[in-house]
């Protein structure tokens, strides 16, 4: 049911979608229903351009023959479609699962508008409980983990930092050729400060936090859908 209720998410999304608009294509599950709905309306007919988020992303939007173009091509986009890990009652996200949390803030940021999908046991009372990813340098690992140690220590949470490994066993690498580690928290009580405080550390790339940036969201109960912020 889960995909089922995915899907419905996306379709919904897709009613936002005009033509001509410029859009931000999100990475993981949700957003990759709606790469391949948003490809049947473009074969249809509809006139868009999408900015991929990840390099998976960008080849399922090739396949589902969705035009691309570079950020830099088009820095102003229209709408970001992607999907969270984790949202709050005032949209707040973590994201970075799927470990394209880099290219899916900067595309964010680009964007007039961004709407997250995701079905509704992503929302939460409290951001935490899924793990936060820190993206990192491969540079000076241990440095920045001990950093990132007495950071999360002087918020007293958890000190539980865990490097993501491949399918293989090896380490992650994002498609920035980064790191990523990701902390479980259990509960950020303060995610902006949080978020002010990591950025801050020499060594961190980007973070899961996603704050300010998502303008509504579209989420899938089974009960039906359910909207958050201007959708």
């Amino acid at each position: 049911m889960s995909e089922d209720l995915k899907r419905a998410a996306a379709a919904r999304a897709l009613d936002l979608v005009e033509d001509g608009m410029r859009l931000g294509l999100g990475t993981g599950s949700t957003a990759k229903h709606f790469v391949a709905l948003l490809g049947e309306r473009v074969r249809a007919g509809l006139r868009v351009v999408g900015v991929p988020t990840s390099e998976a992303t960008r080849a399922q939007a090739e396949g589902e023959g969705v035009p691309l173009a570079a950020l830099d091509d088009l820095p102003e986009l229209d709408l970001t479609v992607d999907g969270a890990d984790e949202l709050d009652e005032e949209l707040r996200l973590i994201k970075g699962g799927g470990g394209a949390l880099l290219r899916e803030k900067i595309v964010a940021a680009a964007s007039r508008r961004m709407i997250v999908i995701a079905d509704g046991s992503k929302r939460v009372a409290r951001l935490g409980r899924f793990p936060l990813p820190i993206e990192v340098a491969p540079f000076g690992l241990e440095a920045t983990r001990r950093a990132l140690t007495r950071t999360l220590d002087g918020f007293r949470l958890p000190l539980d930092l865990r490097l993501r490994r491949a399918a293989n066993g090896e380490p992650y690498v994002t498609d920035g050729g980064h790191l990523i580690l990701d902390a479980r928290l259990e509960a950020i009580e303060s995610p902006d400060a949080l978020a002010a405080a990591l950025v801050a550390i020499p060594g961190v790339v980007e973070h899961g936090l996603f704050l300010g940036l998502a303008t509504g969201a579209v989420l899938a109960t089974e009960q039906g859908l359910v909207e958050l912020g201007q959708v």
